[in-house]
């Protein structure tokens, strides 16, 4: 039996700016060829728009409240892994596989993710990457060792600069800059139609462009090296386009992402289920090794969707995911949760009292000097009113048949309450599955409390301290339920 073989290949802020997605006028020609031969998903959803803690869920099957990247790994950040996670790396390294990362890894610690072979860097010279994993092809050609192969690439990242994505850095001489003009972008929804923005979309759209031809280099790669028709290729990003109303946010632009998978012997489709990125590795350790990890103590959140990868059909048993954000940069503190069917989506702010907070990338940005400066009033990102992005309340509930902009809350509309009081009910159930500290109550974790609930601490079944009327005694006073976490059946 031949060895099966996978190649994970994820971009880096990359939303649906791509043909296969339509995209009108970005040119992605080899990955619009690899979705023409693969299976594309049009739900497929991030659990965390912010490019580590998503990494993770898609090394680790699950979410980040459960494997503790909660934020950045980087620099002053350094958020990190738990270390007794089982991380993809790890399972296939102890299965005999030969694994490895190049370009971007911006996970930690290098212990819980033992690659193999691990060539860190930082360029954006797709040619580096294709070489590089023309090597890694080569060797494991020669020895019959099966693998697992990651590149991460850095496009389509911001650069430092106010405006740019790394169109000026040094890449190789036959990577053709396919260049844009600010009057020709389709401004997407969610974003407000400025010079600035359509300026900041140009040079993105060069990035995606350069990131194409990359894929098209390490795609060749792989069918010279004689191992294309026993590798499982995915083609996926980590979270949505640098932008308000997208990066750092769980709204649509940010988590519903590209995802395209290519697997040996299946003809191409579109598969319409809704899929969760920590179902990635339940679907890898499915296919490399027809099971998923022997440790007991394992409890993937994530399932795999390798039976169900031609499906064309919607299906009863895919029609929601959840997802969870804690942090970007250790300066963006701002939990939140959400739940997403297929008609409706339901984000539970913890921290609602808090302002939304601005990633560093997006604060410097020209798109947002433009926003803040219209001269409008009131001022507005794409259709969202600019306090409505900054200001939120503790529950919002869309109806995203009528509102796929994710505009108007209707979390106190009496219309909806029955879908707010389900949506709610089973994101707090996720939550206890899934032993989330920031399931609140009176402002503090009932998981980091459940030892004082179990002893007979009463709690207001409030999710934040009333200061007003703080007392536990009163007669009127609803008290929380004491129910038990961690029970089985994480994405019921």
């Amino acid at each position: 039996m031949p060895a099966k073989h996978v190649l994970l290949l994820i971009a880096d802020d990359l939303g649906k700016q791509l043909g296969c997605y339509g995209c009108s006028y970005i040119k992605t020609p080899n990955i619009d060829k690899l979705a023409a031969e693969g299976i594309k998903f049009d739900n497929a959803f991030a659990s965390t728009a912010s490019c580590s803690g998503s990494r993770s869920t898609i090394y680790t099957g699950l979410h980040t409240h459960e494997n503790g990247q909660y934020g950045l790994n980087s620099g002053k950040h350094h958020f990190m892994t738990f270390d007794h996670i089982e991380t993809a790396p790890a399972i296939l390294s102890n299965h005999q596989y030969r694994t490895g990362i190049i370009g971007k890894v911006h996970v930690g610690p290098e212990s819980t993710y033992p690659w193999e072979l691990r060539e860190e860097s930082f360029t954006r010279d797709v040619k580096w990457d294709a070489d590089r994993a023309a090597e890694f092809f080569r060797t494991s050609k020669e020895d019959g060792r099966p693998f697992f192969l990651t590149v991460g690439y850095h496009d389509p990242h911001r650069d430092r600069t106010r405006g740019g994505f790394g169109n000026d850095e040094p890449v190789d001489s036959s990577i053709e800059s396919v260049k844009y003009r600010p009057e020709d972008v389709v401004v997407p929804p969610f974003l407000s139609d400025t010079p600035g923005a359509r300026q900041e979309l140009a040079s993105y759209a060069e990035a995606i462009s350069r990131l194409d031809q990359g894929i098209g280099m390490i795609l060749e790669k792989l069918a010279s090296s004689g191992l294309g028709d026993d590798t499982l290729v995915i083609f996926m990003s980590d979270n949505g386009p640098p932008f308000m109303n997208s990066k750092t946010t769980l709204y649509e632009a940010g988590i519903r992402l590209p995802l395209i998978i290519r697997h040996p012997g299946l003809p191409s489709s579109v598969n319409p289920n809704h899929v969760s990125y920590v179902d990635v590795l339940p679907t890898i350790l499915d296919w490399t090794l027809g099971r998923l990890p022997e440790n007991p103590n394992v409890k993937l959140s994530g399932r795999s969707f390798l039976q169900i990868l031609d499906a064309t059909d919607q299906l009863s048993e895919w029609d929601h995911v959840f997802g969870s954000h804690t942090f970007h940069e250790s300066t963006n503190y701002w939990p939140t949760r959400y739940i997403r069917t297929r008609k409706f989506k339901y984000h539970r702010n913890i921290a609602w009292r808090l302002d939304f907070p601005f990633a560093n990338d997006i604060y410097g940005s020209l798109t947002w000097e433009d926003i803040r400066n219209a001269d409008v009033s009131p001022k507005v990102i794409g259709k969202r009113p600019l306090k409505d992005y900054f200001f939120r309340p503790a529950e919002e509930l869309y109806d995203l048949s009528e509102d796929p902009e994710e505009v108007v809350n209707v979390a106190k509309d009496p219309e909806y309450a029955a879908v707010l009081e389900n949506l709610r009910t089973r994101l707090e159930d996720w939550q206890r599955r899934t032993n989330d500290p920031w399931l609140f109550r009176d402002g503090i974790s009932v998981l980091l409390n459940k030892h004082h609930l179990d002893a007979g601490l009463s709690v207001p079944n409030k999710w934040d301290l009333d200061v007003e009327h703080p007392e536990t005694n009163g007669a009127n006073t609803e008290m929380y339920e004491n129910l038990p976490f961690g029970l089985a059946g994480s994405r019921a």
